[in-house]
């Protein structure tokens, strides 16, 4: 069995036995002698064989994985709001208006220009039919013999500048139609809209504010989505071997106490940190119960792999322990006496 332990075993506290120097043995007499030395009682712990998850300890804050600043594209004023903080809107919900009046009257002179290019348009191609159909007619009176060449180039020349004069029509027709949408455009933008489903963490304007000048950077609204988070942790670079994306991350929090929560490695940094030669990894977690809030810091392991009938000892039991060459020293009971023994350490779990 000791010889299986100290083979086989990679766990971080592998004893057999930990050392208590009452100097008593149960149903020993302290005065009694044996092979010239007084005995020296031990208590014994047996090895436990169990399944074990192996993984990386980590650190780190959660953080809403989709947000938006809302800001108005156009300088107004803001006339109405129309939510607070802390509500939760759909997709394309109204969260504020800004003035339009100069707009709406802006937005009649292209609707009448509009109209009238389009009445343009139709007109000129009507008038036009007749060269292209002259031409027409002249093609098939020369196969006959009827009309001159000089006749048939001149109904060429009067089809191509029909032709010309519809597609100049439709070239205003469609610059009309532009400058409609532009208007129209910036008239629908007046009132803005929530660009996800989410809830509205900050509102930064009231009735009157002026939004949407020149250079100005203010934020109007500004929306989260907490039904889904990023869990950001960092692993020492000796270790990012063992990580890959897809690799489940289970954590806890102390804000909900009893509580494991799991998330799933999503990305990971190619660049290590020079300050502390360390990696950043994103992990993902479902939150469609919205327990979880964004800042909360937790406390993790991302689980690289599981082993089965592995032996685990108390970590007490290790007289010395090597962390960096995963050895450590321990008593091992034969009989009636304790041997130290030196052996592998692996990983830590708890207090094994």
């Amino acid at each position: 069995m000791i010889q299986r332990f100290v083979l086989g075993t990679m766990l971080l506290a592998l004893s057999i036995g930990f050392l208590n120097c009452s100097g008593k043995e149960e149903g020993k007499n302290p005065g009694e002698k044996k092979g010239g030395r007084l005995p020296i009682a031990v208590e014994v712990a047996k090895v436990e064989m169990a399944d074990h998850s192996e993984g990386i300890d980590v650190v780190g804050s959660l953080a809403p994985k989709f947000t938006a600043d809302v800001r108005s594209e156009y300088a107004g004023i803001v006339t109405e709001v129309y939510v607070t903080e802390w509500v939760r809107v759909k997709k394309g919900t109204p969260l504020a208006k800004i003035d339009s009046r100069e707009w709406r009257f802006c937005y009649r002179r292209p609707v009448q220009l509009w109209k009238w290019q389009r009445q343009t348009f139709y007109r000129r191609r009507w008038r036009e039919i007749g060269p292209t159909e002259s031409y027409g007619r002249l093609v098939k009176l020369k196969e006959l013999g009827v009309v001159t060449q000089q006749a048939l180039d001149d109904g060429l020349t009067e089809k191509e500048a029909s032709t010309a004069r519809i597609e100049a029509a439709r070239a205003q027709l469609r610059a009309a139609e532009e400058d409609l949408r532009h208007t129209q455009t910036r008239l629908f933008k007046t009132t803005i809209l929530s660009p996800m489903e989410g809830v509205v963490s900050f509102r930064g304007v009231n009735v009157g504010d002026l939004v949407g000048e020149a250079g100005s950077q203010k934020i109007m609204f500004k929306m989260i989505d907490t039904r889904i988070l990023d869990l950001t942790v960092t692993v020492p670079s000796v270790e990012m071997g063992m990580v890959r994306v897809g690799l489940p991350l289970t954590f806890s929090t102390d804000a909900i106490p009893g509580k494991t929560f799991t998330g799933k490695v999503m990305f990971i940094n190619p660049v290590v940190n020079e300050s502390d030669r360390s990696v950043k990894v994103t992990a993902e977690v479902n939150n469609v119960s919205e327990q979880l809030k964004g800042g909360l810091y937790v406390k993790g392991r991302i689980v690289t792999g599981k082993r089965t009938g592995v032996l685990r000892v108390p970590r007490v039991a290790l007289l010395s322990w090597d962390v960096a060459g995963k050895k450590g020293d321990l008593f091992v009971v034969k009989g009636e006496i304790a041997n130290r023994r030196t052996v592998q350490t692996g990983a830590v779990m708890g207090t094994l």
